[in-house]
């Protein structure tokens, strides 16, 4: 089974199913998005991928639950395959300039909390729409954050910070902030990162608490040997990986591929073919 580590006393998997390539967030262009919308954006095809996960032990997920058609694919697998799938969600929260002179509308924080909870969030991760706005670098602190953070506590869920600003996480740990694990953009070719790559790995390397490693295979832009490769050395044995896949194929390859690794044994996933590779295969 696929290793583990903890986060606010939870048991993860250390591979977390990313969810942007179910949902049509490609980050790629719109005829991607499209094609995602069109192909995969359904329950079963969700579930049947969601399966291959689960069966080898990768049992976190991260994304918005509450997105149609995730909530019903996630409640199949578990059906399927007699396994809880552990959620780890990314709200939205309403910022406004009033946040920083009045404080949250925590009515309508509280209504979009309690929707997490009623759809099985274990961990839940204010998107970084919400944190990254709301960082302030003069003061190094990131504002009102403390009062979400006690409103996740209060509802039975962990706490954590989804950012992809880099100060984020270091500002967070130097206020002490109330959060067990952060989401960090993380991949070889910086891509969406804000600062240099052997940088953020410092940052990784020296957090106070395990991060959830995002993008690694940058949308597509990095193959799967070199993405893993690269993160699954660079980070710690309590840090995570968060990968994108569209099909079983994908998913179970990603999950040979990093076990792989992980245990510095030779890669045995099968690799593909073209007409090139002719004169450099034994005969």
């Amino acid at each position: 089974m696929f290793p583990r580590t903890t986060v606010g006393g939870l048991s993860l998997s250390r591979m977390i199913i990313g969810t942007n390539w179910f949902l049509g967030w490609s980050h790629t262009s719109a005829a991607k998005d499209t094609y995602i919308k069109t192909h995969i954006k359904d329950r079963k095809r969700i579930a049947d991928i969601f399966e291959v996960f689960l069966r080898a032990g990768v049992d976190t997920m991260m994304g918005n639950i509450s997105v149609a058609p995730m909530s019903d694919a996630v409640k199949e697998v578990e059906d399927r395959v007699g396994r809880k799938c552990i959620i780890i969600s990314t709200p939205g929260l309403p910022v406004t300039p009033e946040v920083l002179t009045k404080g949250w509308n925590t009515d309508e924080v509280a209504r979009i909390l309690d929707n997490e909870v009623k759809h099985g969030c274990s961990i839940c991760m204010p998107h970084q729409g919400a944190t990254d706005a709301l960082v302030d670098r003069v003061a190094r602190t990131i504002r009102g954050m403390d009062v979400i953070s006690r409103m996740i506590r209060e509802r039975g869920m962990i706490p954590g910070l989804s950012t992809h600003m880099p100060e984020s996480i270091v500002f967070a740990d130097e206020s002490g902030l109330d959060v067990e694990t952060y989401i960090s953009i993380f991949n070889s070719m910086g891509f969406l990162m804000q600062i240099e790559v052997d940088w953020v790995a410092r940052l990784i390397q020296r957090a106070k608490k395990p991060v959830m490693t995002i993008k690694p295979m940058a949308a597509g832009q990095v193959r799967p040997f070199q993405a893993m490769t690269f993160v699954w050395n660079a980070i710690r044995a309590q840090d995570m990986v968060t990968v994108g896949t569209m099909s079983p194929d994908e998913a179970k390859e990603l999950i040979d591929l990093s076990l792989s690794i992980i245990e510095r044994r030779p890669v045995e996933v099968e690799l593909q073919e073209t007409r090139s590779k002719a004169s450099v295969k034994a005969r």
